[in-house]
This record gives C-alpha cells, structure tokens and sequence, in this order.
C-alpha cells in the first residue's frame, strides 16, 4: 500500500499527538511572519499606511514595540494548532482508509483532496475558528484599544459581552479556509508522496520538507480569500463575514481578497516544510514506543 500524509499503519493515537506536536512547532517558529500577514489584512489605521514587506512590517513593530509584541496572539495560534493538527492527521488518516481504493488501498488525487476538505470542517469546528478569533483580536487590540491583557482575558471579555457566538465570529470564512486549506495542503502532501514512493524516491528529511513547502504554496494561492475575509470578520470588534467581504471590496476592490499573499506565503513554504518535516520525525520516534506499550498491555 502506498503510504500519504500520514500511513495507513499509524495507530490514531500516534497520528494525533505527532500532528500536535508537529503543529506546536510550526506555529511558532512562523509566528512572527503570520503577525505580519495580519496586520496588514486588518483595515489600516487613518494615515498610518501599513508596508507591504513582511519584514519591514516584523522590524517595524520590533523597533517600536519590542519583541514581546511580534508574539503577541502567539499563545492562542500554538494552542489552536496544536489541537487542529492534532485533529487534521488525525481525521485525515481515517477519513483517507474510507476512501482508500478497496483493491489497490490508495487515493485518487480527487478522493485525496476531498479527504483534506473533511477534516479541515472538522478542525475548523472543534478547534481552528475559536482560537484564531482570539488570535486576531489580540494583534487587532494590540494596535487601538488594548483591552485585552492576555489571551485568556480576552476569551473572559468577549464571552461575556457576546456569548460563545463571539468565539465564533467568522466561523463561515474559518470553515470554508480551513475546508479548503486542508484538502489543498493534506492533498498535495499525500499526492506527491504517492507519486515519490510508486517511483522509489527515498522519504527523507529533505525530500519531507520540500513536499510540505510546495503543499504550502499551493495551499496559499488557492485559499487567500478565505484567509482575508477570516481576518477582517475576527478583528477586535468583529463583524459578519458578509460584512466583510463589503469592508474588502470597499477598501482594495477585487484584489484586496488576495491581500498579504506575499507574507502568507513567506510563512506557509517554511512553515509547510517544517509541518510535515516535524510530523513524520516525531511518529518515527512515538510509533514504536506505542507498540511496546500496546505489547506489554495486551500480554499482561
């Protein structure tokens, strides 16, 4: 059988805690760059034009602020991370053996893609879109009122001035991201790794992260819209995704929905690699320490 993102021979448990982990990783070693990407798909302050090359906008923000506050938000994305890819290998591994061809075991790139999409609403629902509305809402208070002290106290704010739909503000643009960004970025793993193993390419650390990074540049080009309508519907005050949507095409037109492409891209090829490249080193270390434990569980 050909192996994908994840192999098919990987207990659930594994799949969950290496994409955890791996996630944990990713999200905050490309921190600083998604601080950056969402400055700037937030609407500009009046007469404080925010630059367009990420790394201007990270030593901006430096010199002015400190490094404290290029992390900020940064508690809430490696927490959401670490339950979305957690939840992401883990539903992808099982929704990928639904859709297994019966005789051959693999995946169309269509069935590949239609698993990702699955799993991404899954993620979205149970982990993605509550923690990246607190993580917008802190780098957008960060720059105006500065209410929230913490991640926690913005939960506590929100909460209690719009209930638990508050948490969910956005959930249409988060799902339909996440959704999409997940075929696309599960997908194209899985398919490239197929392709490389039918033709005897060795799986290495190399060839793991240059499949993650490609997976990520697809990923980015495909979803940007839902990633700036999913922004703009999470600022600090929130808004329908509806409105959003409006609030783009008023301030950029058509092209505004592909604002921070740049920056987002500069996060998602590293960030893509160092995904995948994470995963699949860490099932290599938890997989058979979770075989000797399941054997000594099963002889005694």
């Amino acid at each position: 059988m050909v192996s994908g993102a994840n192999d098919s021979n990987t207990p659930a448990a594994v799949s969950l805690v290496a994409g955890g982990v791996a996630g944990g990783i990713e999200a905050f070693t490309s921190y600083p760059m998604e601080f950056a990407k969402t400055r700037v798909q937030l609407r500009s302050q009046k007469g404080i034009p925010t630059p367009r090359n990420p790394f201007l906008v990270v030593t901006g923000v430096y010199q002015k602020e400190g490094l404290r506050a290029l992390y900020k938000g940064c508690g809430a994305l490696v927490v959401g991370s670490i339950a979305k890819d957690g939840v992401r290998f883990l539903f992808f591994d099982q929704i990928k053996l639904a859709f297994a061809d019966p005789a051959t075991g693999t995946l169309s790139p269509g069935r590949n893609l239609l698993a990702g999409m699955t799993a991404g609403v899954v993620a979205s629902i149970t982990a993605v879109t509550p923690t990246e509305r607190i993580k917008t809402a802190l780098i957008d208070d960060a720059r105006n009122e500065r209410r929230f002290r913490s991640g926690i106290h913005a939960v506590r704010v929100i909460w209690a001035e719009h209930g638990i739909l508050g948490l969910y503000r956005g959930f249409a643009g988060t799902t339909l991201k996440q959704a999409s960004a997940t075929a696309f970025r599960m997908g194209t793993y899985n398919i490239l790794k197929d392709y490389e193993t039918t033709r005897n390419i060795p799986q290495n650390t190399v060839t793991n992260f240059a499949n993650g990074s490609v997976a990520g540049v697809v990923t980015t080009l495909a979803t940007q819209p839902f990633d700036v309508i999913k922004t703009r519907s999470q600022s600090a005050k929130g808004t329908s995704t509806a409105e959003a949507v409006k609030s783009v095409l008023i301030d950029y037109g058509v092209r505004g929905f592909w604002k921070g492409t740049t920056m987002r891209l500069g996060r998602t090829v590293f960030s893509g690699g160092i995904l995948f490249t994470s995963y699949e080193a860490v099932v290599k270390i938890i997989n058979p320490l979770y075989s000797r434990v399941k054997h000594t569980v099963g002889a005694e």
